[in-house]
């Protein structure tokens, strides 16, 4: 699964979604959804929002494997 920290850096440069949706080219909700983890960015976007932050795509997009042994 693919878990952002889109949110975390939005706080930290004081960015609004709707902020962000305008510089990357989304709806306010693609990045709302990206941020919940029930959308995965095409790559184009996922460097795009990299570049509004100056970091590299993997500091703010990473992989987190799901747990599938079964225990809880």
């Amino acid at each position: 699964m693919i878990k952002t920290r889109i949110r975390e850096y939005r706080a930290k440069y004081n960015m609004k979604q709707e902020e962000l949706a305008a510089r990357v080219g989304v709806r306010r909700e693609t990045i709302g959804n990206l941020e919940k983890g029930r959308y995965n960015p095409s790559l184009v976007l996922a460097w795009k929002i990299a570049q509004v932050f100056g970091v590299p795509i993997e500091e703010l997009f990473f992989i987190q494997e799901e747990d599938t042994s079964g225990a809880d």
